[in-house]
């Protein structure tokens, strides 16, 4: 007997878009961001990356201190306030860090848009927190990945306009030569900051008043897991020693002094180690939940474990593709261009992700299988035809780009043989990945700008077959998982520095730090293979998942 599915509340869903283009748009403007501050404050490549380390590190710090509130008063915080207040304290705690952000600009130098940019993450990481659930409540939960293809879609749409829009602020128009790039000033960025502190409160209103927006509020009750909670607070002290350290290596140095080749290159295994002992302090714990399973809550399934990983390298590798390109692409091999000139880039490199997702989105509004394949292979190309008209609309030169047309077909291709299969299709787009990332690290020039550019393609639709695998069989851990999988979006924190203090080693260079991305590209079809057993000997129908879509 067939079961009535649950209406989607499509009224709540449209205000709800709202922080997810928030997330998308910030994030990628640091795509533009990043090399400025590079230039404006004579940083290294690693020094550059902190801009993410700060940004992306707020989300992990957040939801830690959320969950470590919740185990000390035995009760599930965010479900307490209810997910709409969550998303209201969210969008406050972020127009808190824009208002310092104009601070910072005006007075504090990069020390403080570091900080202002931890606080906008950590109401970021409030808002994340509430609104992926959200997304899932509004609708029946056999759609909820299609609705959060949706959200991804418009998060994309954000991260696509972002570097245009900072470029624009930064450069202007106009900003042609080198001495219109040295002469562009960071107070510039003042009136994108009103607008945005300005959009986060207008939005915390809307929110507050909405009549469509139900408070809702999950049944499970709170589980505690206390030996996971250590874990992961063992973790953030190895981080802060390691980071620590390296900071302090940075100490007395003068402007436009780099630090030595021996210490760049032990600060470099000193971060290796670091991510070594999370990665084998996971396996770790998972190896001792098998043994007793107490006190590690959602910890004790392994999907999950490996899960945790796959979103750290997700995160990681979508993130430091873009935030190193900039360099990259300044280098002659690269063609040699100059900060006003990356924002088609950078632009591109997030619309990948918005053709994926908005693909991935395609089954939300229950097509025909044959239209469905029809707009498998036209819907691609709208996205890719809206990126390249928001370029020219801005009066960037996309003419090195109109060939990346040709790219978008293994994307294509990759939908189709996937079927909309989590495990399949993380597979092949971690496969994808792994030799765009090889093609581009052997080769140079627009081949190799566009194998780079294509990781976007491939991240594009892992987040939600990622997040279904990893969740899938959990019961009443379900929340606590999905809360430790947003904790690691730390992945964007960690993954680019480390490529970036590759890339500060003078043997080594910004080209072939793309080797980073290899490894992440390498863990995902491993978690993707590994996973699908894992699932089967629990008895799990990991077929019947749904996958696609971003976050």
């Amino acid at each position: 007997m067939s079961q009535t599915k649950k209406p989607t509340n499509t009224g709540a869903l449209g205000t709800l878009v709202i922080v997810f283009f928030f997330w998308g748009f910030i994030a990628a403007g640091n795509g533009i961001f990043i090399p400025f501050c590079k230039h404006y404050f004579q940083l290294d490549q690693f020094q550059s990356q902190l801009i993410d380390f700060a940004f992306y590190g707020a989300y992990y710090v957040g939801a830690l201190g959320l969950f470590v509130a919740s185990a000390v008063k035995n009760k599930d915080i965010m479900n307490h306030w209810g997910m709409k207040t969550g998303i209201i304290y969210g969008l406050l705690t972020s127009a808190v860090g824009a208002a310092l952000m104009l601070v910072s600009f005006n007075f504090s130098g990069f020390a403080g848009i570091l900080v202002s940019l931890f606080i906008i993450g950590l109401g970021f990481s409030l808002q994340q927190t509430s609104a992926n659930p959200f997304a899932i409540a509004l609708g029946d939960p056999s759609t909820g990945s299609h609705r959060l293809n949706l959200t991804g879609g418009v998060n994309s749409f954000g991260t696509m306009i972002g570097p245009i829009i900072v470029a624009i602020i930064l450069f202007g128009h106009a900003a042609k030569s080198d001495a219109d790039i040295a002469n562009a000033s960071i107070t510039s960025m003042n009136s994108l900051y009103i607008g945005v502190g300005a959009l986060f409160i207008l939005s915390a209103l809307l929110f507050r008043v909405s009549k469509k927006l139900p408070n809702v509020k999950e049944e499970d009750s709170f589980e505690p897991a206390p030996k996971a909670m250590w874990l992961l607070i063992f973790i953030s002290i190895v981080m802060a020693v390691v980071f620590g350290i390296i900071f302090a290596s940075y100490r007395g140095l003068q402007v436009n002094e780099k630090l030595s080749p021996e210490v760049s290159l032990r600060n470099m295994w000193l971060l290796v180690a670091g991510l070594v002992i999370m990665i084998a302090s996971f396996f770790g714990a998972n190896a001792s939940a098998q043994k007793n399973a107490a006190g590690w809550g959602a910890m004790k399934y392994p999907q999950l474990v490996l899960g945790m990983l796959a979103i750290f390298m997700y995160v990681g590798v979508e993130v430091t593709i873009q935030s190193n390109l900039g360099e990259l692409l300044k280098t002659e091999a690269f063609g040699g261009y100059s900060e006003n000139d990356l924002a088609p880039f950078i632009s591109l490199y997030w619309g990948s992700l918005m053709i994926g997702r908005w693909t991935g989105a395609i089954t939300v509004f229950n097509p025909t299988k044959s239209m469905r394949t029809i707009l498998w292979i036209l819907v691609p190309y709208i996205a890719f035809g809206i990126t390249i008209a928001v370029n020219l609309i801005a009066g960037n030169d996309f003419t090195p780009l109109y060939g990346y047309a040709a790219v978008i077909v293994f994307q294509i291709a990759g939908f189709f043989l996937g079927k909309e299969k989590p495990t399949e299709t993380l597979m092949i787009f971690g496969g994808l990945g792994i030799a765009a990332m090889l093609i581009g690290l052997f080769a140079t020039g627009k081949i190799a700008t566009y194998a780079f550019l294509s990781g976007g393609l491939f991240c594009s639709i892992m987040w939600p077959s990622i997040f279904s695998l990893a969740i899938a069989g959990l019961g009443k851990y379900t929340a606590q998982g999905s809360a430790f999988l947003v904790m690691m979006i730390l992945g964007g924190a960690i993954i680019p520095p480390l490529q970036g203090k590759l890339a500060d080693i003078p043997a080594i260079g910004i080209h072939h730090s793309y080797w980073i991305p290899v490894l992440c590209f390498a863990y995902l079809a491993f978690y993707a293979i590994r996973v699908k057993s894992v699932l089967k000997s629990q008895g799990i129908d990991f077929n019947a998942l749904e996958g696609g879509g971003g976050h």
